[in-house]
């Protein structure tokens, strides 16, 4: 049985005009099959088309009407490198939307080497117009993430933990509706889960 996600994504992330082209590429979407998109992963599992690190993407310059790289950057050894490679690969008048964490638990896949803010991601921006940055998902999602793992991490065994893990899903995922209350506050990018920005590439080129 899959657990309720605790994720209730901020609907103002996506009120930007920026419609897929004939190709865009999805870069981290392992597990998943991405309609639309040429699906690009570090590892060989189903859904992924091209097998390739994102800091040389396989691929010619200005191709891509939209690029997404979605909670990617964390993992990732030069945030900045991978960045360069996605205004390369995309399209003049293309648009980029890059999602990462900011308050989350340590990850591996394969490695997990640092968190971002909406400024941080924004700051990588090169030659692209940040068009808009926010936050993704909110303090709800960041407390119910954390009271798991510490749940988690005062148990022993892997099935007890397994165990609570499933127990405390389904107990807490109720509580991501506080997030678009909690998000109305000044405060609340101090708790912030996950951040994105939107980027687009000038139509001049480079």
């Amino acid at each position: 049985m899959k657990l309720p996600d605790p994720y209730l994504h901020n609907p103002d992330e996506q009120r930007i005009d920026a419609p897929l082209g004939r190709w865009n590429l999805y870069i981290g979407g392992a597990r998943r099959h991405v309609p639309g998109y040429v699906n690009l992963d570090i590892l060989a599992t189903p859904g992924v088309d091209v097998l390739a690190d994102a800091h040389e993407l396989p691929f010619p310059d200005d191709v891509f009407q939209r690029v997404e790289c979605d909670a990617v950057l964390e993992h990732v050894y030069m945030p900045q490198r991978v960045m360069r490679e996605i205004e390369r690969v995309l399209a003049p008048g293309g648009f980029a939307h890059v999602v990462t964490p900011f308050c989350h638990p340590f990850h591996e896949y394969p490695k997990d080497y640092r968190r971002f803010t909406p400024d941080g991601l924004a700051s990588m921006a090169g030659g692209l117009k940040v068009v808009k940055t926010g936050w993704r998902t909110g303090p709800a999602a960041t407390w119910i993430l954390f009271t798991m793992e510490f749940a988690k991490m005062l148990l022993p065994w892997r099935w007890w933990r397994i165990l609570a893990h499933g127990v405390l899903g389904l107990l807490l995922w109720p509580l991501r509706y506080l997030d678009p209350w909690l998000m109305n506050s000044p405060h609340a990018a101090r708790l912030g889960n996950h951040c994105y920005v939107w980027l687009q590439k000038p139509k001049t080129g480079r």
